[in-house]
């Protein structure tokens, strides 16, 4: 027996595919130029204002750069790795936005178009799945260039990601266990006109967000590429297009992994102090839709803003120092978190009294 294909959702599901990878790539590449911006303003000097008016071009300046730089491959590094280790970087951190809810739903041509990609039941797990495979793309990379700078620097990065997404699904646990749900888009619906699940988590959200930083390799976590130490880390053999797409793959990472906490814990595209279902009557559908994706898009830019504020204002952590925190602090934490909120939902099921 056929099955039947429906040919709308196909070309609804690619549209939506092409206009979040663009969203991507264009958020990633006013990241960098927001980036520059927060440091002169945190070291009191301009920034980049000379590429177009108030420097806005200087992202298509650094591009085109990067565009037409020479294409070095080592002599004796594994070419076809050397070549695979961006391309995964780049391709995983593209993936993971395929279940983030970017807004609720539009109203075209006679049909409701859901504003994501893919609405799984597993949602979290296919997170952690993607996320997982990134460390490839580093490890790779740093094992193809045949240069021992570069093989530290993706060990570091393997070992740091793995230590810390111990500690950050251990966090996550806590908080399947009060959503009952792996779905993103069921953990946004019920945090709509309701209390946000950073209230119900605050601990959890503050393991979660550390996790982050060290997942996506930033300060003070950014031990792979310390340039003081490993000349640029697992990245040193690279140019052009090839270092630009680790560079993007550590901005757009940074974007989804900012969706991604504003999901599970700040209500995803909720407005806060308002009656949704009101202003929906009032706006319509595609408005409303709208209105949602700005204020995702807001969160998003509060913890991107956080990213580059952390990077301007603590110092690199010694290596020791790193996995200290991970293995001695923040598992234990994630654990006592989980055993809390376990007995927490115990007693309110059972209604016991002290």
């Amino acid at each position: 027996m056929l099955l039947t294909v429906d040919l709308a959702l196909i070309i609804e599901k690619l549209a939506l595919i092409v206009v979040v990878v663009m969203s991507s790539l264009v958020v990633a590449m006013y990241t960098t130029f927001a980036e520059r911006k927060v440091a002169a303003v945190l070291q009191d000097r301009s920034g980049p204002n000379r590429a177009g008016p108030f420097g806005l071009l200087q992202p298509l300046a650094d591009g085109l750069k990067l565009f037409f730089k020479e294409e070095i491959i080592p002599n004796f590094s594994s070419k076809f790795l050397f070549i695979l280790g961006p391309s995964l970087a780049m391709l995983t951190a593209m993936m993971t936005g395929a279940v983030i809810p970017w807004g609720d739903k539009v109203h075209f041509f006679g049909r409701d178009i859901s504003l994501q990609i893919a609405d799984i039941n597993i949602g979290i797990l296919y997170v952690f799945g993607v996320v997982s495979m990134g460390v490839y793309g580093i490890m790779i990379g740093s094992w193809a260039s045949n240069n021992k700078y570069s093989l530290m620097g993706g060990l570091r990065a393997a070992s740091q990601i793995i230590s810390y997404e111990l500690a950050m699904g251990i966090a996550l646990i806590a908080l399947l266990m009060v959503t009952g749900t792996l779905s993103l888009k069921t953990m946004v619906n019920q945090q709509l006109d309701s209390y946000w699940n950073v209230v119900k988590q605050p601990l959890g959200f503050f393991i979660f967000l550390i996790c982050v930083f060290a997942e996506c390799n930033r300060t003070p976590f950014d031990l792979p590429e310390a340039e003081n130490e490993l000349i640029g880390g697992y990245h040193t053999e690279y140019s052009s297009m090839k270092l630009g797409f680790y560079l993007f793959a550590e901005y757009i990472n940074m974007f989804i992994s900012s969706a991604v906490m504003a999901s599970l814990f700040f209500g995803g595209y909720d407005i806060p102090l308002v009656n949704d279902a009101a202003l929906l009557e009032k706006v319509g559908t595609n408005w409303m839709a709208a209105i949602h994706a700005g204020m995702l898009f807001v969160k998003i830019a509060f913890f991107l803003f956080l990213f580059m504020w952390v990077r301007w204002t603590l110092p690199r952590f010694r290596y020791d120092q790193l996995m200290r925190l991970g293995w001695k602090i923040l598992i234990p934490l994630a654990l006592f978190n989980m055993l809390l909120t376990g007995a927490l939902i115990l007693v309110k099921q059972n209604g016991w009294s002290f």
